[in-house]
Order: structure tokens, then C-alpha cells, then sequence
């Protein structure tokens, strides 16, 4: 098995082969995948995080040894925390690089880690990521990534999709969602009616064919935040997404579940 991983800030995972094809979402510093096929100077992988495939500029990524690979996929590794100031700085290199918050830290230890032959050292706020932490912090980390602008596929708080966003969010906390919004509605447990619905329960949104294509995180039983257009906070009811900007519904809600329980 050949594996890699992400060694620059976010690099496009995309539908095709090619620059110019669709970016279907981000992989961010530290990230790893597998590779399963090669077509010229691109690799399709897929994703550990979510088991997302896609395609990867092959210049954009670094290979893996697989006992590293085994090792960061199955130990919980420090992230970079809520700060858009975090960088690494490489080594006798002269160089760094600046990071994302969500990116992961591989074998961090004592702020420095080390990567096949280069030494990194971080400066920033690190976390492990901890479920723990969510009741006390889901709602910073909510609000960090507000106007953040959307961004079909994107992962990052300089663009960002409304799947993207509610992953990112819950990796903070060592929750693993998946990548779309239709199969993040196929994990946790149903919250019967929205008068229950409690902080990071997740409301998805479908079209007239009755297919998921919107998902935001509650903040409480009266408000949402979700990316539509940027990151922003509605206000939400029985019917869906009542947008005060528009004046009128943008989305029609269709079920809400609990995830972190």
C-alpha cells in the first residue's frame, strides 16, 4: 500500500484528473491518504479522515511510510487550535508554512515533530482534540468560522462549504463526520422535535426531490449557523432557515440529529 500525506497548508482534492476540474474538497497540513491509482502527475487517494476520494497534484504531497501511516491513523494527534497566526517553521531549511486551524500536528512533541527527513517546529496553539471539551467550547468554534466566505469543497476558514464547515467544526473535538452533508445525515441519533434540540445538534436541509443538500450546526432551538454564501447565523423554526437578509425561507428543514452523544 502506498500512502502520503499533506505537507502544504491545504492542497484541492478534485472529481478529475486536471487544474481545471472540480475541487470536491481540501486536504489540510498533516492529513493522510492512500493512494489507489495514478494517472500521470496525479494520484486518486483516499482520504483516512473521511475515506474520501479524489484526485491530488502528486507535487503536492509527500510519501508516507506505512508504519507512520498505521501510527497517525490510529493515535489521536494534536491539532492547531482556533488562531490564523499558527506556522511551522522547517529546520535549517529557512522556510515555513503557514497553517489552518484543524490542520494535524503529527507527532507533536514539546512544539517540534519530525516528518520523513525534515524538522518542524510549531509556533501556535495546539489541542488534542477531546469530546470532552464540546458542551464548553462547541460554541467558540462555531463563531471562530463566522463570514468565513463558501466555497464549494472547501475546509477552511478562507472558504468553506456547509459539509466542510460542520466537519471542521466537529474534528476539533476528535468527532469524525463524513464529508457530504447527505451521509453526515446518515450518522448519530434523531432529535424528535426541534423544541429539543440542544447545542451542535446538526439540522439537515433537502430539495424538492426530497435529497439532502444543506446541513448547519444549532447554536440553540431559535438559531443556526451554516455556510450559505459566507458562514453566518439564521434563524431557524418547523418550516427550515428563515434568512432576515432575504426575508424568506432559504431552506427546508428535514431532520435534526445529535452526534457527540
Amino acid at each position: 500500500m502506498v500512502c502520503g500525506i499533506c505537507n502544504l497548508p491545504v492542497i484541492p482534492v478534485r472529481a478529475n484528473v486536471g487544474n481545471k476540474s472540480e475541487m470536491v474538497s481540501q486536504l489540510l497540513f498533516g492529513e493522510t491518504f492512500e493512494v489507489l491509482d495514478k494517472q500521470d502527475d496525479y494520484l486518486y487517494v483516499r482520504l483516512s479522515y473521511d475515506a474520501y476520494e479524489g484526485w491530488i497534484d502528486a507535487k503536492q504531497q509527500e510519501v508516507l511510510e506505512q508504519e507512520d501511516f498505521e501510527l497517525l491513523t490510529r493515535e489521536e494527534q494534536h491539532i492547531a487550535d482556533l488562531s490564523t497566526h499558527a506556522m511551522l517553521l522547517k529546520l535549517g531549511k529557512e522556510e515555513s508554512l503557514h497553517l489552518l486551524p484543524g490542520s494535524t500536528l503529527p507527532f507533536l512533541d514539546d512544539d517540534s515533530f519530525c516528518l520523513n527527513d525534515t524538522n518542524y517546529l510549531f509556533l501556535g496553539l495546539s489541542r488534542i482534540p477531546d469530546r470532552e471539551d464540546f458542551e464548553q467550547e462547541a460554541e467558540e468554534v462555531c463563531r471562530f468560522y463566522l463570514n468565513a466566505p463558501y466555497l464549494w469543497g472547501g475546509r477552511s476558514v478562507f472558504g468553506i462549504d456547509c459539509s466542510g464547515y460542520v466537519q471542521l467544526v466537529f474534528k476539533h473535538f476528535g468527532i469524525k463526520m463524513k464529508r457530504d452533508a447527505w451521509q453526515q445525515a446518515e450518522q448519530g441519533t434523531i432529535v424528535d422535535f426541534l423544541q429539543e434540540a440542544q447545542l451542535g445538534d446538526l439540522a439537515f436541509f433537502d430539495n424538492e426531490e426530497g435529497k439532502i443538500t444543506h446541513v448547519g450546526i444549532l447554536l440553540n432551538q431559535e438559531e443556526i449557523i451554516h455556510a450559505s454564501g459566507r458562514v453566518k447565523i439564521d434563524s431557524i423554526d418547523n418550516t427550515g432557515i428563515f434568512s432576515k437578509e432575504l426575508n424568506k425561507y432559504t431552506h427546508r428543514l428535514r431532520i435534526v440529529k445529535r452526534i457527540k452523544d
